[in-house]
């Protein structure tokens, strides 16, 4: 008999090896720590070792060790670590939570950005620098405390963090103070940072001197903004991308407006002064401020920057004093809106495609000598006619592709038409042909507000002007402007 055995066949299946956390590193000058280059591993909780396999110490996170690691949930950073570096955990999308230790001093810049799920962050003492932008865009910050050892803030530094209702500072810190949430320095003469979560009207306090650079930039909820009459300074990207605030009425007291300071304010809306003190408007102060109907640039004024106006797209008016030697690159590109325009004899220097896509501009006075401009300068401009006042010199030839009119309306102050006719004043104006006037009338000359009666144009180079004679003012002043 035959005696069979069973065989049972069996396979062992065995589990692959859990992906490890890899670390690369650099070391530092002493020959003794180490730097982290990059990290590379699963994510998840990661807990960062204070040395590596040959006991030297971790002592810094290097530029961008961990940046988009966007699987990482949260990091232990261990208490050997002084430094971390410029966009160490730039992009980790996911990141919830941060333990940063005491040893740390310095948090370098673009160090959180782009942190959109980090909702709370401790900040130790010991911590004495927070770089520019550090926690920028971080969504869900909820809000920050400064402690008593941090002596330095950059700009930015918790820029467009909409969730943010209040930066704090520990009462003991003799470099920062906060009022309502909002970060001064110690004295309250400069305003840092408005966290992005206020919003509404806000007043700033009358001991501000100087907006800090991006101290309120993109503050969304930011609907109107109270400046001081103490403040002078108004920094960089001071306001930029306050998307709906509609007004800021800027002081007298101002003498520095800085680059792209309110730019893409799409809401700021009715008119906006420069005041005489600011010698020169930084390129894109007031870029796409498309909202914006008037500008007027007071006394003192000397340089219109690049983009400064540009695509302002209902600016209907624009005042340029004289003293203005300076229009920069495509200062006031694309002002569609902007129909009548007067150029001061100051002006020697037009940058290229200065109003260029104006497409409504019809009326250019230039008040001094032909100036030398290219054809780019008014680009697109099909519709401007350029005028010139008698004895202004270079005006026989065209000037960027077109031929100037002399604008030399002259009231006639003899022959019959002047004078008192059927309780009617009136007199003849005359000069050149089509060209378009307004004429205007004020009561007294000490102190005159003139008011335009009538806009027209000069049909065959003459009009016959009159209004009922006034018997409730002693005297009746007129005048001939341009439009």
């Amino acid at each position: 008999m035959k005696t069979t055995w069973p065989v049972f066949l069996g396979f062992a299946l065995l589990a692959a090896p859990a992906a490890q956390a890899q670390y690369s590193y650099t070391t530092n000058a002493d020959g003794v720590t180490l730097t982290i280059a990059r990290y590379s591993g699963p994510g998840g909780s990661v807990s960062i070792p204070a040395t590596n396999n040959d006991g030297l110490s971790v002592v810094s996170i290097g530029e961008f060790a961990f940046a988009q690691t966007t699987n990482m949930t949260s990091v232990v950073i261990p208490g050997t670590v002084t430094n971390i570096g410029e966009g160490a955990f730039q992009s980790c999308t996911s990141l919830t939570n941060v333990t940063i230790p005491g040893s740390v001093t310095d948090i370098g810049e673009y160090a959180f950005e782009f942190c959109f799920d980090l909702v709370s962050i401790t900040i130790p003492a010991g911590v004495t620098s927070i770089e520019q932008n550090a926690f920028v865009y971080c969504t869900s910050l909820a809000g920050v405390a400064i402690p008593a050892t941090v002596t330095n803030i950059g700009a930015y530094a918790f820029g467009g963090c909409p969730n943010m209702a209040a930066i704090t500072v520990d009462t003991q810190n003799l470099f920062y103070s906060s009022i309502g949430g909002v970060l001064f320095d110690q004295n309250q003469t400069t305003l840092v940072e408005f966290p992005g979560g206020l919003g509404g009207d806000y007043a700033i306090p009358g001991t501000v001197t100087n907006i800090g650079d991006s101290a309120f930039s993109r503050c969304t909820n930011l609907a109107s903004v109270t400046i001081p009459g103490t403040v002078t300074s108004i920094g960089e990207g001071a306001f930029a991308e306050c998307f709906n605030l509609t007004n800021a009425t800027i002081p007298d007291s101002v003498t520095s407006i800085g680059e792209a300071a309110f730019d893409d304010c799409y809401s700021l809306t009715g008119s906006v002064t420069i005041p005489g003190g600011v010698s020169s408007i930084a390129q894109q102060a007031f870029d796409d401020c498309r909202s914006l109907l008037s500008v007027t640039i007071a006394n003192g004024v000397t340089n219109i920057g690049e983009l400064a106006f540009e695509s302002c797209t209902n600016l209907s008016s624009v005042t340029i004093p004289d003293g203005v030697t300076s229009i920069g690159e495509e200062a006031f590109l694309g002002c569609i809106s902007l129909a009548s325009l007067t150029i001061p004899g100051s002006v020697s220097n037009f940058g290229t495609m200065a109003f260029d896509g104006c497409s409504h501009l019809t009326n250019v006075y230039f008040k001094g000598n032909a100036p030398a401009i290219s054809s780019t300068v008014f680009a697109y401009d099909t519709n401007a006619t350029f005028y010139y006042l008698p004895g202004a010199t270079g005006w026989t030839n065209t000037l960027a592709g077109r031929f100037p009119v002399l604008w030399n309306p002259l009231i006639q102050s003899s022959g019959s038409s002047f004078g008192v006719s059927n309780a009617q004043f009136g007199f003849n104006i005359t000069g050149t042909t089509n060209i378009p006037i307004v004429v205007e009338a004020c009561a007294n000359l000490a102190s005159p507000v003139w008011i335009p009666l009538q806009t027209l144009a000069l049909t065959n180079g003459v009009f016959y002007f009159s209004e009922p004679l006034r018997t409730n003012t002693p005297a009746r002043y007129y005048r001939i402007s341009s439009p």
